[in-house]
């Protein structure tokens, strides 16, 4: 027989065992985002944790976290920051504020930090590659959110490396928790955010463009959307900006293309927009062309432009020039006259990059728009280095934004948006006459979109493309590789799984290595090198 007093103490020592358990088996969520790493950001959100309780209550625990591939002395600190009810992450978010700084600006990089939005819970600099962040604090009654937040100096490491940071478990209340993890911890990838909203007082940046000049050099190119993130007409201009090792450092902004108060009408009647940029392998002169539009009622120019070629009736194809590298360029001037059949109601350039071909000629994409309205899609070319300029016939309707290379001498491939909401693939074709004709290539309806611009290019014996790999919406920014020109993308990399307006341009930085400039989740124009061997 056991007494009252045993059995109560039995019956407390297993209650007690019971709960302790419990605590020991509660579940953390870790989630690890694919996006890029902004190196000499403040905050980036590299894991974030979700702790779930019953009640509210002061809560003491440990993050361990592991680190490795990164020198020590590349991390200015390390930090876990404490961000309440909702997620940091945009596609998991219930915050208003970073949907509303999403749809606005096209990345939210400043909804998620900052003293109105998280708290620091625990700053460190790590001595080793196994760091533990404490925290001690009352968490709610539902998800807590946390998440591990790291600062790369861009000086100490390589733009092209990769690393691995990941939650390697997590204590409470001086137990141990189970962690569920999504997404893989390595492989983690850096990145330049080389315009952000607000930089040099400009709303937002949209529309890359990017080359590699015939000194090494790489230009980068962009509009300057000054007080919107809209598109045409506003006022935008060109803006551009120059490295001369390889994107890991960039000059200031300057401004290539600005059509001021031209005809008396102000400035944001004269905007300019959706570059396209241009080297000349033989002479290394650059062009950049844009659209401008004057006047044209302040709405979308591309649907308010008409037929004729008068300025206030058409958007115009604008074009300057530079001789030295970027450091000077000509006055615009406008082409149109030169290439538009005036029933159309506009011609401009497919943003991005044009080529040089292997025998000279310069070729730049081109989008037409009919008098209905119904986009089209191919090339103008110049045989006397951009003094004369010829239009192609068009490779086929309901398409835009397109992009070219050379697959073989002479053989020009055109990758094209599909401007059809119902069918969510590229379209393909190619020329070997410089666009007389044309005819579907194998990858045609191969090539994935959610209706977006997307970019191609050559380098050596692979064609590299990159878009938001997606159906649905601008999200899963990823870059393929072929080795059967085109014929098969076996090979790709994902660069960006959240959201961002999606488009981008690639340029070789060197034999092996491929910058890709591209409108990203975690900035407005996000630069990252890859290694063509990272693509697999």
């Amino acid at each position: 027989m056991y007494d009252f007093k045993t059995v109560s103490y039995y019956l407390t020592t297993m209650l007690l065992s019971f709960l302790t358990s419990l605590l020991a088996a509660a579940a953390v969520e870790v989630y690890n985002p694919r996006i890029p790493l902004i190196l000499d950001r403040e905050y980036n959100v590299v894991s974030e944790i979700v702790i779930t309780r019953e009640a509210t209550g002061q809560v003491s625990g440990e993050v361990e976290v592991s680190l490795d591939g990164i020198p020590l002395k590349a991390v200015k600190d390390i930090r876990l920051v404490y961000i309440g009810t909702i997620s940091p992450i945009v596609s998991r978010t219930k915050s208003n504020i970073i949907k509303d700084q999403f749809g606005a600006w096209g990345a939210g990089q400043n909804a998620w930090y900052g003293s109105r939005s998280v708290i620091d819970e625990c700053k460190l600099r790590p001595k080793s590659g196994k760091i533990v962040l404490s925290f001690d604090r009352p968490l709610v009654k539902g998800d807590n959110h946390f998440y591990v937040s790291l600062n790369v100096s861009s000086s100490k490491v390589g733009l092209a490396d990769t690393f691995s940071c990941g939650v390697t478990s997590v204590t409470l209340d001086g137990a141990g928790a189970a962690v569920n993890q999504h997404g893989p911890s390595a492989g983690r990838r850096y990145a330049l955010a080389l315009r952000n909203h607000g930089d040099d007082g400009s709303d937002s940046y949209r529309i890359p463009a990017i080359a590699r000049t015939k000194s090494g050099d790489l230009i980068a190119v962009y509009d300057i959307r000054w007080t919107s993130s809209y598109d045409l007409q506003s006022d935008i201009d060109i803006g551009y900006q120059i490295s001369r090792n390889g994107g890991k450092t960039w000059s200031k902004m300057k401004v290539a293309m600005d059509m001021g108060e031209y005809g008396g009408l102000p400035k944001d009647q004269n905007g300019t927009g959706d570059p396209c940029v241009l080297v000349d392998d033989v002479t290394g002169d650059i062009f950049i062309f844009a659209i401008w539009a004057h006047g044209l009622e302040g709405s979308y120019s591309i649907f308010n432009s008409k037929s004729g070629l008068d300025p206030i009736d058409v958007a115009q194809l604008a074009m300057v020039r530079s001789s030295d590298g970027g450091k000077t360029w000509s006055a615009p001037i406008s082409i149109t006259p030169q290439v538009k059949d005036p029933a159309s109601s506009t011609i401009f350039q497919g943003p991005g990059c044009g080529i040089t071909m292997q025998d000279g000629t310069l070729v730049v994409p081109i989008q037409v728009w009919d008098k209905d309205k119904i986009p089209s899609a191919g090339i103008m070319y110049s045989k006397d280095h951009g003094s004369t300029w010829t239009v192609s016939e068009m490779a086929m309707d309901h398409v835009c934004e397109d992009q070219v290379v050379e697959v073989q001498p002479g053989v020009l491939m055109l990758n094209m948006r599909n401007h059809s909401s119902n069918d969510r693939t590229r379209k393909v074709y190619t020329t070997s006459d410089l666009g007389r004709t044309w005819t579907p290539h194998a990858s045609n309806d191969v090539l994935q979109e959610p209706v977006c611009q997307a970019s191609i290019l050559k380098a050596g014996k692979t064609i590299l493309f990159a878009n938001p790999d997606s159906r649905t919406s601008r999200n899963m920014f990823t870059v393929k590789a072929s080795d059967d020109l085109g014929v098969t993308w076996n090979r790709s990399l994902l660069l960006d799984e959240e959201g961002g307006w999606g488009y981008s341009c690639m340029a070789m930085i060197d034999d092996q290595t491929v910058g890709i400039l591209y409108e990203g989740s975690t900035s407005q124009l996000v630069f990252q090198a890859v290694r063509l061997d990272d693509i697999r």
